[in-house]
């Protein structure tokens, strides 16, 4: 398959990842740590999976077809809680319900690009986001972030050539953790519209950033949706992982290209998946606080920890939401180290590698955890195997 599109990006690598369990067994005194997805394993909460079985039994029509840019009711309270949120306006017709924020991302490029276009992507990047510019033909180009994992506006400005067609930022980030400054979001969206390119921000993780103040001001501009696209998940907010709702705001121009595509794809997001949004997001706005103060308690739990791992060399660049991302000390690959952790450590963890270019000297010497199924218990154990490594160390000039 020389030619395919598919042939032509990496493996999952979460996929790639659950492979290096095969084979491996562990024993009840020191069971596997996984922190290698993003993702909660709890089942929604009891008042969702109620809603959904409501549909399900009493809603013929939560089982047939739905409109393709998704249910008008969950688009207009979208609508309603982003206006009050972000202090502008948003209105229905500025959203689409999507399969998941992954098929919101991939119907943005598809929207924006063609073969041979380019998009800037700050690495270390979402490797979903890489693979599909990858499958689309489009080229991704790497920003490096550096020990901060905050991008450069003016080095962005640098790579922008005739081909490009947006900038994406992850905010807070994946893999990095980190989040970006309101006022650094703002710069790039000045960037951007001032170049003509469309400013993708993914904000997946919004509901676990450590302020309760709005991120961004980007939607306070009257014409906010001339260069804005905004990516959004239900699936970590209200556990809805398997039901794949995801959503994207942006202009009704874009969104009628959008839907051209979703049409070819799923024709419609999932119905109940959108029942138990909506619900989620009418009447679970307590639950979901304590939600993300759990995982602000992890949070804090990583940063008191911390110090245990850089007595032995290791070095946080980055911790928020679901994700600390993190420099090792050793002279090993950080895929190599990854592979070995599985035996050595009892951990499943993701190496820098899978977040940057091939040969990226960061990467190699990076790795990524996600707690969100960590609690602080399990933090603590976590960083009593990784700082028992005993491995070579890399010299101070690489490590530092």
């Amino acid at each position: 398959m020389p030619h395919s599109r598919t042939n032509a990006t990496f493996s999952p690598p979460v996929m790639e990842a659950r492979r290096w369990l095969e084979g491996v067994e562990f024993s009840p005194e020191r069971p596997l740590i996984n922190v290698s997805q993003a993702a909660p394993v709890e089942p929604p909460p009891e008042a969702l999976r109620h809603a959904i079985a409501e549909a399900a039994m009493n809603q013929p029509q939560a089982h047939l077809y739905g409109p393709v840019l998704g249910r008008p009711d969950l688009r207009e309270e979208v609508a309603a809680q982003w206006s009050a949120a972000y202090g502008g306006r948003v209105a229905a017709a500025n959203v689409a319900i999507t399969s998941g924020c992954n098929q919101a991302f991939r119907a943005a490029i598809t929207m924006l690009c063609g073969e041979g276009d380019e998009v800037i992507l700050p690495t270390p990047w979402y490797f979903n986001h890489k693979m599909w510019l990858d499958m689309s033909g489009v080229r991704s180009v790497a920003l490096p972030t550096g020990s901060s994992l905050l991008p450069d506006p003016e080095a962005a400005a640098a790579l922008i050539t005739p081909r490009t067609r947006a900038i994406v930022l992850v905010t807070p980030n994946n893999p990095g953790g980190v989040e970006y400054p309101s006022d650094l979001i703002r710069t790039f969206a000045d960037l951007a519209r001032a170049r003509g390119l469309a400013l993708i921000v993914d904000e997946t993780y919004r509901d676990f950033h450590s302020s309760t103040d709005a991120p961004h001001d980007l939607f306070t501009d009257p014409d906010w949706d001339e260069t804005l696209i905004q990516l959004y998940s239900f699936s970590k907010a209200y556990r809805l992982t398997g039901h794949r709702v995801g959503a994207m705001v942006a202009s009704p121009a874009r969104l009628a290209q959008v839907e051209k595509f979703l049409d070819t794809v799923t024709i419609c997001p999932n119905q109940l998946g959108q029942i138990a949004a909506l619900e989620g997001m009418r009447n679970l706005r307590q639950w979901l606080s304590g939600e993300r103060a759990e995982i602000l308690t992890r949070r804090a739990a990583i940063e008191a920890e911390m110090p245990r791992l850089a007595d032995a060399g290791w070095r946080l660049l980055g911790v928020g939401a679901y994700f600390a991302y993190l420099r090792h000390p050793f002279a090993i690959r950080s895929d190599d180290l990854a592979r070995d952790m599985v035996r050595k450590a009892g951990v499943l963890a993701l190496p820098g590698t899978m977040f940057t270019p091939d040969g990226d000297s960061e990467g190699a010497a990076q790795l990524r955890i996600a707690f969100a199924n960590v609690d602080s218990d399990g933090i603590s154990q976590l960083f009593q195997r990784l700082g028992a490594l005993e491995l070579p160390l890399a010299p101070p000039s690489v490590s530092a």
